[in-house]
């Protein structure tokens, strides 16, 4: 792959590069909880300490969890502004690094860029039209450079 590659990404069920999203069906063991996807345990991190962290965690599916996740009437941990990408990139790295068969896949990317691609999200995708902020995009990005350099 050239330094030019774009690797758009959406769905977890998308073939081949499904498992990029936090909706994907990858267990992931972070902060000594085995949660039944990143989005999950992402979801609950929002409310750490609180009887809510574990409602969020228990939810049936990823989407189940975003959606309490976003549920105002919960109050979110004081500092997630300044702790939400750090989270996401511990909890990404730790996904990447479970699941060695998702790892080659995200190696195999060389230095394509990787965009989570929707307009439902101007944060961590790209707002369908490039304008967002693609902050999973550049959180993959950043977990493939750990894991490559691990490696070395």
């Amino acid at each position: 792959m050239s330094n030019e590659d774009v690797i758009n990404f959406y769905r977890g069920s998308e073939v081949p590069y499904g498992p990029f999203s936090n909706f994907s069906r990858h267990t992931v063991f972070f902060n000594n909880v085995l949660a039944k996807t990143s989005e999950h345990i992402f979801q609950a991190m929002k409310f750490e300490g609180t009887e809510h962290f574990k409602d969020v965690l228990n939810t049936k599916t990823p989407g189940d969890s975003a959606k309490m996740g976003r549920d105002r009437k919960r109050p979110l941990r004081k500092d997630w502004e300044d702790v939400k990408d750090e989270i996401m990139y511990e909890i990404c790295l730790a996904k990447f690094s479970q699941h060695k068969d998702i790892q080659k896949l995200l190696l195999e990317t060389g230095e394509a860029t990787l965009v989570e691609h929707t307009g439902n999200d101007s944060y961590w995708g790209d707002g369908g039209d490039g304008s967002g902020r693609n902050q999973l995009g550049k959180t993959l990005m950043r977990v493939r450079e750990t894991i490559r350099n691990s490696k070395k």
